[in-house]
């Protein structure tokens, strides 16, 4: 296989035993992104996609075709303070070199962290172990100029603690086909919630949320729910009623695409992959 076909390969799961091609070493990156003016993560034909934009800056740093495979392809609108990526290049660069060359490139909504070179064996989405999303919601009654496209607005109160006792009934291996995306393309609806919890921080309610993985749209249907619950239309029992039914129609309305951050990737390690302070900044420091 050339180096191109393997580029074209979208840098699949390596087998055991099977190496990358003479010269080509494989890197890593931790990116953020603002991905309001995004069609989401994934490339598509009809409208920017954050994608797009780091394959052409990473190409541009190595003078050459670079395609990206990401750890979650995050949806329309939805952002990321710690996306991780890996690609395989020939172009021998520094970490250091990547990540400012790239971000010489990248819109202002988009940059890399963090990059390095990774072992053969390493893939963004297949070694990772659990991912973490936080959903940040401003209830106020008026809605904030600033942000106003970072947090999702809601102008009555909501009750923290109903939403808290709410999220116990998420834990564990079960099946969420009650907050499953129709057009989702996973073989199984079951997921491992390792934690869920709503803190308070300041005049935000941020809903933290890790899994070893998630079915579409499964954050924003779950906020959704929880923000029945928290408007008191709803008891917190409702949740564990909600994921026993596995009834999709049966669960509340999808919550806004704005509020919602990828914060985290987890991986064994030895890849070596940096742990940051949870995102996104704004929220970062208080929780």
């Amino acid at each position: 296989m050339s180096e191109l076909d393997w580029v074209y390969s979208l840098n699949s799961k390596i087998p055991p035993g099977q190496s990358l091609p003479a010269g080509v070493k494989r890197y890593a990156a931790v990116v953020s992104y603002d991905g309001s003016a995004f069609c989401g993560f994934q490339k598509q034909k009809h409208s920017p996609s954050v994608q797009q934009e780091l394959e052409r800056a990473l190409g541009s740093v190595a003078n050459s075709e670079i395609v990206i495979s990401c750890a979650g392809r995050t949806d329309t609108a939805v952002h990321a303070s710690y996306q991780v990526i890996h690609f395989d290049t020939s172009a021998p660069r520094s970490g250091r070199n990547w990540v400012k060359g790239a971000n010489s490139q990248l819109p202002d909504s988009i940059a890399l962290i963090w990059a390095d070179e990774v072992s053969a064996g390493f893939h963004a989405r297949f070694s990772a172990t659990s991912r973490t999303y936080r959903y940040i919601i401003h209830g106020a009654e008026a809605r904030p100029a600033i942000l106003s496209q970072g947090v999702s607005w809601v102008r009555y109160p909501l009750n923290a603690a109903a939403m808290q006792e709410a999220c116990q009934y998420l834990l564990g291996e079960q099946d969420f086909s009650a907050f499953r995306g129709a057009g989702c393309q996973s073989l199984s609806p079951n997921r491992n919630v390792t934690s869920a919890r709503v803190i308070e921080a300041g005049q935000l309610l941020v809903f933290e949320v890790t899994a070893n993985a998630f079915v579409l749209h499964m954050v924003r249907n779950i906020v959704g729910s929880l923000l029945e619950v928290g408007f008191g239309r709803r008891d917190p029992g409702w949740i564990k009623q909600l994921i026993a039914g596995r009834d999709r129609t049966k669960s509340a309305a999808t919550a806004s695409p704005k509020g919602l951050y990828l914060v985290d990737v987890s991986y064994p390690p030895e890849h070596n992959i940096p742990r940051l302070p949870l995102g996104p900044l704004f929220v970062g420091g208080n929780v």
